[in-house]
């Protein structure tokens, strides 16, 4: 994402998450496994990207972070919760509202659309969003890119719990949706099952134990 040589020249260091459970507001889900990191943090700054998914249709600021998640959780809730959208959709919701970003700087300078986010093409859309409330901002960008935000789960469910607010209610202080329109972003053209079959997590999880367990110590003991 072009990070990695800033992060590398200002000598930013970059954190493993460690989980812990933390209490939600709502009533579907009491607690959720989020990064203690992140949750002790003075200041949570939220750099998403906007991509087309195969699985969830868009993905942008509350999708983002789902990265909070640490480790293997983040399968176990596809395997979870995969089943139904909206469940999946509410889990990436509450766990938004959970972590509450100070800040979310949106990158649509340059997008990418189609059947993301493995497969599809980028996009220059020439477009920097930001607001101190993620859900406002993703219902901007959904405006922008001219789709029915129902369509999209996280968007979807952010309304349905009452805490995306409608286009009238959010203040714009440069250039309004419409104003920066988005003509044909590709959809992808089929989607996705959102679950993962237990054997696809159970591999997942024994090959994460090998390189953690087995093949970094090796490494460090031998030198290679």
């Amino acid at each position: 994402n072009g990070y990695l040589p800033l992060v590398e020249e200002l000598k930013i260091p970059i954190v493993e998450f460690s989980g812990q459970r933390y209490k939600t507001v709502g009533d579907e889900f009491d607690h959720l496994l989020l990064s203690k990191e992140v949750m002790n943090a003075d200041v949570v700054i939220n750099l998403p990207k906007v991509k087309s998914h195969v699985q969830i249709t868009l993905t942008m600021g509350v999708k983002n972070l789902f990265g909070c998640v640490p480790g293997k959780m983040k399968a176990w809730w596809h395997m979870e919760a995969g089943k139904d959208a909206d469940r999946f959709g509410q889990m990436l919701v509450e766990t938004a509202r959970t972590i509450s970003p100070n800040l979310t700087i949106l990158d649509g300078i340059l997008g990418h659309e189609g059947n993301g986010p493995s497969g599809g093409e980028p996009r220059e859309l020439g477009l920097l969003a930001a607001s101190a409330d993620v859900f406002a901002l993703d219902r901007a960008i959904v405006a922008v890119l001219q789709v029915d935000p129902d369509r999209i789960p996280t968007v979807r469910m952010a309304r349905r719990l009452g805490l995306c607010p409608e286009l009238e209610a959010i203040e714009f202080p440069l250039s309004r949706p419409e104003e920066l329109a988005i003509e044909d972003w590709k959809w992808p053209d089929k989607m996705m099952p959102i679950d993962f079959g237990a054997p696809r997590v159970v591999k997942s999880t024994f090959k994460h134990l090998y390189v953690r367990f087995i093949k970094e110590p090796m490494a460090a003991y031998t030198g290679k």
